[in-house]
Formats: C-alpha cells, sequence, structure tokens
C-alpha cells in the first residue's frame, strides 16, 4: 500500500515525508485520521478508530515483540513508565492469541 502511495505521490524524495499535504509539509493529524484512516477501518469493518486506540495497539505490539519498556515509553513519548505499563501495554500471551483467533476464524466462516 506504501508503494502505491508513493507512486501516485508527488514528494518521493528521501527527505519528503511520506503522507505530505500539497505544501510538502505534514497533515494536520485530524485530516489523516478522518480522510485516510477512518476511511480505511471502515472498509475493513472496524466500527470506531482515533488516535488514541492507536496508540495503546502501538504500546501492545511493541510489548509483545518483546521492546524494553524503556524503549516503549520513549516510542510513546511518555514521562513516566508507569503510564506506558499500566495504562497503555496489554499482555498479549500465547494462550490469549490463540483463544482470540479462534473466535476470529469462527466469525470468518459466517
Amino acid at each position: 500500500m506504501l508503494l502505491a502511495h508513493e507512486a501516485r505521490s508527488e514528494y518521493v524524495g528521501s527527505p519528503d515525508f511520506v503522507f505530505a499535504g500539497v505544501s510538502g509539509k505534514p497533515r494536520w493529524p485530524d485530516i489523516m485520521l478522518s480522510d485516510h484512516i477512518k476511511p480505511a477501518t471502515a472498509k475493513a469493518g472496524i466500527a470506531k478508530i482515533g488516535w488514541h486506540t492507536l496508540k495503546h495497539t502501538y504500546s501492545t505490539l511493541l510489548h509483545s515483540l518483546g521492546a524494553a519498556p524503556a524503549v516503549q515509553k520513549e516510542l510513546l513519548r511518555h514521562a513516566d513508565i508507569e503510564t506506558t505499563m499500566n495504562i497503555y501495554t496489554q499482555a498479549v500471551t500465547p494462550t490469549k492469541r490463540e483463544a482470540a483467533s479462534k473466535v476470529v476464524d469462527v466469525l470468518w466462516r459466517m
């Protein structure tokens, strides 16, 4: 998808932003959300999404991929590691993943 986006973009140099606006500068976050992210998630059947949801997902994925807590904190730009670990990061164990995958399999067959 990113390669298709790049093929349509005027801004393809190494210093250019991936999602540049007409000025070549980054677009405002709310415009990115309303013009790109929400339509894509609606097409995927995801009812509700926002920056906060994406931040929780990013934190949980970092954790499940083994990123050190200090790295997670910095990437999420939190001042306090307790915020990162107690509010944003959810545990993803193999057992939880297996159970969730089974539910998805059942729903896809419907």
